[in-house]
């Protein structure tokens, strides 16, 4: 192991019971596959999530900050996989009451999803951990998460400043 890492940003936005999602197409990190809209670090944004989030969000959906209320880093995810460690940051915030979106997107098909149909959605294997403790514990709290990746699922603690 050399230390070589991915840092990466996503976020889920929420509207009466549906969540924002991204089919991804093209991407050279994931197969196509549902997920939240975000993408890779820029240099620098590395000690800035919420940057690097914001701008995904901008530059995939033309959304702003502007349109989000609730803006929230909930997740710090890592895993081992094909040499490199993967961060992933999980952001989640509402999308503003009377606000209209265009679901249009250069990197795949944007889609509301209802919260009920969320976990049958193919993603990627930290997204998918990440949205179960999400819509089990994570949505009903202001606390943040760890988790580590293992072979059989996330394992995930509360992180506390101390």
């Amino acid at each position: 192991m050399d230390g070589k890492l991915r840092n990466m940003a996503s976020i889920y936005i929420s509207n009466n019971q549906k969540m924002l999602m991204l089919y991804r197409i093209g991407s050279k990190v994931v197969a196509p596959c549902w997920c939240g809209i975000g993408g890779h670090f820029e240099d620098f944004e590395l000690n800035n999530a919420r940057a690097c989030v914001l701008r995904e969000l901008n530059e995939e959906m033309n959304i702003s900050e502007n349109a989000l209320e609730n803006l929230m880093l909930k997740y710090v995810t890592l895993r081992l996989k094909k040499g490199e460690i993967r961060q992933n940051y999980y952001f989640f915030a509402d999308l503003k009451p009377h606000i209209d979106i265009a679901l249009s997107c250069d990197e795949g098909k944007p889609e509301w999803v209802d919260y009920e149909n969320v976990l049958e959605k193919a993603m990627p294997y930290t997204a998918k951990y990440v949205l179960q403790h999400y819509l089990e514990t994570g949505k009903k709290t202001a606390c943040l998460y760890g988790g580590i990746a293992t072979k059989n699922n996330i394992v995930f603690t509360e992180l506390k400043e101390f």
